[in-house]
C-alpha cells in the first residue's frame, strides 16, 4: 500500500531534484534516493522508469534473468520505481516495469482492481519479457501490494516455474492491521451480516484490492490455505522496516522458510528512518536489491540518515 499519489506529487513538486550524500555517480541514468526521483510522472503519468522497458535488451552471462518490477497499490511504474529501475539498469540488468490493476480512465493510481484479476495481467506480461528476452525465468522486485500479488501469481497462474529470485519489499504476508481496521471489519462481519457484504461491495468498486489486504481476508486465507508462504523453487529476500506505518506490524512481511532471507533496514543503517513510501527511495534498500539478485557479488550497504516520505536528506 502506498500514501495518496496526489500527496506523492505535491511533495515531487515542491522538492529539488538532489543525489543522496555518498550515493556515487551513476553510470548511465541518475538515481536519486529521494522521492524527487519521481518527478518524470508529472509529465508523463504512463511512462515506464528510466532505465526500463527497452524491448530490445537481451540479458548478459553475468545478469541472464531480466528484472521484472511490480508496483504498490496506489502507484504506478514510473513513480514507484523511479531510483530502482535506473539503479538495476545502470548495473547490468534488463529492467521492465508495468502498471496493473488501473481503472478505466485512471493514469496516476494503480493496483486498484482485486489482486486475483492483477495477477493475470503480471502473468502476461511476464510472458511477454521472457518472448523479448530469450530468457527462461525472470527476477521479481516487488514493493507492498507489489509482494502480495505476485504471490497469487506464484500459487496459483503456474509463476513458480518463470521465476528466479523473488525481493519482496515492505511485504505483508499475513496481511496488516492497519490501525486496528482489520479487526474493525471483521467485527462489523460477526455483529452486521446483514450489511457486511454491501460494505465490502460498494468500498470494492473503487478499490478491490484494499480490503484483500487485511488480516484475516477472504483472499490471504485462500492464498496461504497451503500454509505455504515462501513458494518452493523460489528464492526470497524480504526487506523491511521497523517504522513501516502501512504494514502493521511490519514482521507480517517475515518469513520463516530456508528458501528465505529477512533483512531490516534497522539493523543495517540504525539512522535510517524510512517508513513504508522512503523504502522506494532508500539506498540501503537500493545495494539490499543488488545484493539479493547477485549474491555471488555482494557489496556492503551504505548507511545515510533517510527521513520517512522525502528518503535521503536533500542538501
Amino acid at each position: 500500500m502506498r500514501v495518496p499519489v496526489a500527496l506523492v506529487l505535491l511533495v515531487v513538486s515542491l522538492v529539488a531534484l538532489v543525489s543522496a550524500p555518498g550515493a556515487g555517480a551513476a553510470t548511465n541514468y541518475p538515481v536519486v534516493y529521494n522521492i524527487t526521483a519521481a518527478r518524470g510522472v508529472l509529465a508523463d503519468p504512463t511512462g515506464p522508469p528510466p532505465g526500463a522497458n527497452d524491448w530490445s535488451c537481451k540479458p548478459s552471462a553475468a545478469h541472464p534473468d531480466p528484472v521484472v518490477l511490480v508496483h504498490g497499490l496506489g502507484a504506478t511504474m514510473g513513480e514507484n520505481w523511479a531510483t530502482y529501475s535506473p539503479l538495476l539498469a545502470n548495473n547490468g540488468y534488463c529492467v521492465f516495469a508495468l502498471t496493473y490493476g488501473q481503472n478505466p480512465d485512471e493514469q496516476f493510481v494503480g493496483g486498484l482492481q482485486p489482486m486475483e484479476q492483477s495477477s493475470a495481467q503480471l502473468a502476461d506480461f511476464v510472458q511477454q519479457v521472457l518472448a523479448a528476452t530469450g530468457a527462461q525465468q525472470v527476477d521479481l522486485v516487488g514493493h507492498s501490494e507489489g509482494t502480495v500479488m505476485p504471490q497469487y501469481y506464484l500459487k496459483f497462474r503456474g509463476g513458480a516455474q518463470y521465476v528466479n529470485k523473488y525481493v519482496a519489499i515492505t511485504p505483508l504476508y499475513q496481511g496488516t492491521t492497519l490501525f486496528g481496521i482489520s479487526a474493525l471489519e471483521s467485527t462489523f462481519e460477526k455483529y452486521f451480516p446483514q450489511y457486511a457484504g454491501q460494505f465490502a461491495a460498494a468500498f470494492g468498486t473503487y478499490c478491490g484490492s484494499c480490503l484483500e489486504f487485511l488480516h484475516g481476508s477472504d483472499f490471504l486465507e485462500h492464498l496461504y490455505a497451503d500454509g505455504v508462504y515462501a513458494v518452493p523453487g523460489v528464492t526470497y529476500t524480504t526487506i523491511v522496516t521497523r517504522l513501516d506505518e502501512l504494514v502493521t506490524p511490519f514482521t507480517s512481511g517475515l518469513l520463516d522458510a530456508p528458501n528465505a532471507t529477512n533483512l531490516i533496514v534497522q539493523n543495517q543503517c540504525p539512522i535510517d528512518l524510512a517508513e513504508h513510501v522512503a523504502m522506494a527511495f532508500d539506498p540501503t534498500v537500493g545495494q539490499d536489491v543488488l545484493n539479493a539478485l547477485d549474491p555471488a557479488h555482494k557489496k556492503p550497504v551504505p548507511c545515510h540518515l533517510v527521513l520517512p516520505i522525502v528518503g535521503a536528506p536533500l542538501n
